[in-house]
Parts: structure tokens; sequence; C-alpha cells
């Protein structure tokens, strides 16, 4: 078997479709890398993913809106075509096995969010680290007992 995994951000709203009797979310993810070529010009890389999450548990799709970034995995296919003009083409699409929020840009990404099972969590270590100097009492000792 092969996972992959991606973490971006929704290019779309998600679409809940019906296909013979079973509900499906659609949605693309933009996973966008930063670097620097040999000149060291900042460059921009975007991939797009297609996603097909099937699932009879709908209720995560108002949440998949623009802009939200999520994590996603599950299988990887990807699809060659050719366009109209003749040129060589290729897709990547992913069947969801698991989907966590993480946030959205419009917060900043500092909220948490539900996976698909419904388990809260916390997705922000800088949540984690405001409860830490919020002058929480440190042990003394290195040891827990």
């Amino acid at each position: 078997m092969i996972k992959l995994q991606v973490i971006g951000n929704l290019g779309k709203d998600a679409v809940v479709n019906d296909v013979n009797g079973r509900k499906v979310i659609n949605f693309s993810v933009a996973h966008t890398e930063r670097y620097k070529d040999a000149q060291g010009a900042q460059k921009e890389r975007t991939v797009w993913v297609e996603c097909a999450y099937w699932t009879d548990r709908t209720a995560i799709a108002p949440y998949l809106k623009k802009g939200t970034q999520v994590y996603a995995e599950g299988q990887p296919d990807v699809r060659t075509y050719t366009t109209q003009d003749g040129r060589q083409g290729a897709s990547l699409s992913l069947r969801i096995a698991n989907i966590q929020l993480l946030g959205s840009k419009s917060e900043g990404g500092a909220s948490g969010g539900n996976n698909a099972g419904g388990t809260a969590y916390a997705s922000n270590a800088a949540t984690m680290d405001s409860m830490t100097d919020a002058g929480a009492e440190q042990p003394t000792d290195d040891l827990p007992f």
C-alpha cells in the first residue's frame, strides 16, 4: 500500500456528492513550497491535490471552506492526460482515509479543529507555549516522582 500525506490549504469549498447511494466529499488542497534557486532568488512551487473522501459522515463538509488548512492522508493516484493543444499533463488525486482540520487563513492557523472521527485536538504549538508562559509552576527537579 502507498500512503500520501499532505498539509495545505483548500482551494475552494468542499462539495458533497451522492454517487450510487454513497456520499463523497470532494475538495482540492494546495501545498506551496518556497525555496531559493541557485542564484538566490526566492521561488514558489504549488502542487494541487484533488481529494475524494468517501464517507457517510459528511458533518465535516461545512468546515472545509476555501483557505482552511488541513492535514489529509490516503491512497494517491496519478493520472496522465493530453490537453486539446496536444500537451501532456498529469493530475494527482487522493482517496482520503483520514482528515484533520488545522485552521484557516482568516484565523491565522491558530484554531483547533476536529478530525473526521470527531475527536478534539490541539493543533497549535503557540497555545501550548502560552499555557507554559502563563506562570505555571515548574517542578524544582527533573524527576516526576
